[in-house]
């Protein structure tokens, strides 16, 4: 990778829409070269996908909570049956396996505390293995998705 490349990422990060013609204008190849570029991105895995950012105040979803989650074991048995009930849950909308205290450590959005509390009892009371569970509420976001620091 190279600094055109890291630009392109930077500017695909910022607005994935910008048209091919567009994002070879402002790093200053062609469009073909632009082309060619992020196909080899992408074959590289360097850009894992495209997606939309959503607003979750937009969706009415108005409460953010991290629930940290300690199982009974840490077996591969045990944190795969958690793995597997966490990712059939559409509420956890991210389950990461973490170091320190906490075993894992999950997003959940809801409209409001009353609806996190259904979301608990219908979700996260059924998870298996879990041991404890603690929950701390979003206040403010000070700093949202930035995308990954590329050196332009």
């Amino acid at each position: 990778m190279d600094r055109i490349d890291n630009r392109i990422l930077a500017l695909l990060q910022a607005d994935s829409t910008r048209s091919i013609a567009e994002l070879a204008e402002v790093v200053g190849v062609s469009s073909s070269a632009c082309h060619r570029r992020i196909k080899a991105l992408e074959e590289q895995g360097v850009i894992a996908g495209y997606a939309a950012r959503l607003d979750p105040q937009a969706l009415g979803l108005k409460l953010q909570a991290y629930v940290e989650i300690t199982l009974n074991s840490q077996s591969e048995e045990s944190m795969g049956r958690f793995e597997q009930a966490a990712a059939g849950f559409d509420d956890i909308l991210e389950c990461r396996l973490m170091s320190g205290a906490a075993d894992y450590l999950l997003r959940v959005a809801a409209r409001d505390l009353e609806h996190f509390d259904q979301i608990h009892r219908a979700c996260l009371s059924r998870l298996p293995g879990v041991s404890s569970m603690r929950s701390s509420f979003v206040i403010r976001t000070t700093k949202g998705w930035a995308g990954y620091p590329v050196r332009a």
